[in-house]
């Protein structure tokens, strides 16, 4: 779970440190002499290729434009070649995992529950594996379903093999498959609670396609200029020739599903054809930071650097939740203050059993004290002699030093930039409370541990009391500092001529007669 969560907060991290860029893109829309419209992107500009952040501001952009309409574009070049895409493996724990995130909106534990229910109703095989083999008879199962419902043509000559791509993977059960494949999804004989018959056909699917005949596409590139380098377009494209597996079954991924050029369906043209220009468009970009994690993109980083098991990795998602360390919004992972802390904390003084390389290893030593190659009582005078180490490494430390360590390194995400009603940059720590009283220096705002855990508060303490929570609710923080040495008198109570003041508690702002 540490590992987990330090790849959390680490991506947390790069998204707050993310400077945003602009840049532009530059889209023509014309006509083949037929009048069959299509789309091109400009590749080269004044002889010169162009990258992503070439054109970065809307008037270069717009210079770019009134090149492109003074041109009369032609046809240069058609590039085609065929392509073959293979179909995906059968599913294992980690992949069914993903893909039922994806597909179906499935949390880890639900797919794991779901398919717990569909394997001990029998209708598939163990759900805990990281093999990517199917026995004999599931193969040849699957050669008489896709020649039946899918007819000869999309049935490759030998059955397709796979092997697993984990680093430390043990293969000791088959792939995750159903137990009867002739058993279609929605048809009788199969489960009909909703989850467990989504999931089933997405098992069904993935199963099926893994031994049908690969996809042929043919890619199309056409370049289109006046004749010079000067200015140079692409239209991009690509036909599917025969669909192959991707009648039955497309593994989806975590990117955002844009449009790809790749997929546009080109118009025919030929070579030297002259062309209509109807329009050309100038888009802004903005750079975007590295995506959050979602639990399917998680759980692939985890098996990609050999973390975890089949069994494990929904428990270790689970527990990052049920401890608060990290919240699920949008489905994707966001760490919690407390979260951050721990991570920071671990990082600085117990960096090696947070390290990615230290639990994948550890892992594979597990693996071998399993297989009888390592004996458990070696390894373990090992682990302890390394760790006692560690700890007696932390025995001077004092909780100052801890404190100023995690202030250090978590300033930024707790203090961001702030400006003033001009626009200047202001000190995000400096106390307000402190500067609204004259008889206090400056303060400075830092991170402290009560009873209670962390906290903001100043260092003008104890004079200055001003305090307030790792996260601010909204609304909460206009008062905060004027209340924090003296109450805010509101007028006097009708009745009684008692006088009605404002204050500041442990809990937030209340009222007091």
């Amino acid at each position: 779970q540490s590992v987990a969560l330090r790849l959390i907060c680490e991506r947390e991290a790069e998204i707050e440190k993310f400077i945003t860029e602009e840049y532009w893109s530059i889209e023509a829309r014309l006509r083949t002499p037929e009048g069959a419209p299509f789309t091109a992107r400009l590749t080269h500009l004044a002889g010169n290729k162009l990258d992503k952040m070439d054109i970065g501001t809307a008037e270069q952009a717009n210079l770019a434009v009134e090149r492109i309409r003074s041109k009369n574009l032609s046809v240069q070049k058609i590039e085609k070649k065929q392509a073959r895409r293979f179909p995906a493996p059968p599913f294992i724990t980690s992949s069914l995992q993903m893909e039922a995130s994806r597909k179906l909106g499935m949390s880890a534990s639900q797919t794991m529950r779901t398919a717990q229910n569909l394997y001990e109703d029998g209708y598939i095989t163990y759900m805990r594996t990281d093999g990517t083999t199917l026995s004999d008879e599931a193969v040849q199962q699957c050669r008489s379903v896709i020649k039946k419902e899918y007819g000869d043509k999309f049935l490759p000559d030998a059955p397709r093999l796979y092997k697993s791509k984990a680093k430390n993977a043990q293969e000791a059960h088959e792939a995750i498959r159903p137990t009867n494949l002739s058993v279609l999804p929605g048809r009788s004989g199969g489960p009909m609670q909703e989850d467990q018959r989504k999931l089933y056909e997405l098992i069904w699917k993935r199963t099926i396609a893994s031994q049908m005949e690969n996809a042929v596409l043919e890619q199309v590139k056409v370049d289109l200029s006046e004749g010079t380098d000067d200015v140079i377009l692409r239209a991009n494209g690509s036909v599917i020739l025969f669909p192959g597996f991707l009648t039955l079954y497309q593994e989806d991924t975590d990117d955002d599903k844009n449009e790809s050029e790749d997929n546009r369906i080109l118009p025919p043209m030929q070579e030297r054809d002259a062309t209509k220009l109807v329009d050309v468009t100038p888009n802004q970009h903005f750079t975007q930071p590295p995506p959050r994690y979602s639990e399917a993109s998680l759980v692939k980083r985890l098996e990609e650097l050999g973390i975890g098991r089949p069994s494990t990795y929904a428990s270790i998602l689970q527990v990052l939740r049920d401890r608060n360390y990290v919240k699920l919004e949008k489905r994707r992972f966001i760490p919690e203050d407390r979260g951050r802390l721990v991570t920071t904390f671990l990082a600085k003084f117990f960096a090696q059993y947070v390290d990615y390389g230290f639990t994948a290893n550890l892992e594979e030593e597990l693996d071998a004290i399993a297989s009888g190659h390592v004996a458990w009582k070696e390894a373990l005078k090992l682990f302890w002699r390394d760790f006692k180490t560690a700890l007696d490494g932390t025995k001077e430390l004092t909780i100052t030093n801890v404190i100023d360590h995690l202030d250090e390194e978590l300033g930024p995400h707790f203090f961001p930039p702030e400006k003033d009603a001009n626009g200047n940059s202001i000190d995000p720590k400096k106390c307000k409370a402190c500067a609204e009283n004259a008889a206090l220096p400056d303060g400075k705002l830092g991170l402290r541990l009560g009873k209670f855990g962390a906290f903001i508060g100043c260092s003008n303490y104890p004079e200055c009391k001003f305090t307030r929570p790792l996260i601010v609710p909204d609304g909460e923080n206009g008062d905060g500092a004027a209340l924090a040495n003296e109450p805010k008198i509101l007028g006097t109570e009708p009745g009684t001529g008692r006088t009605v003041s404002l204050r500041r508690g442990p809990y937030g702002p209340y009222v007091q007669i």
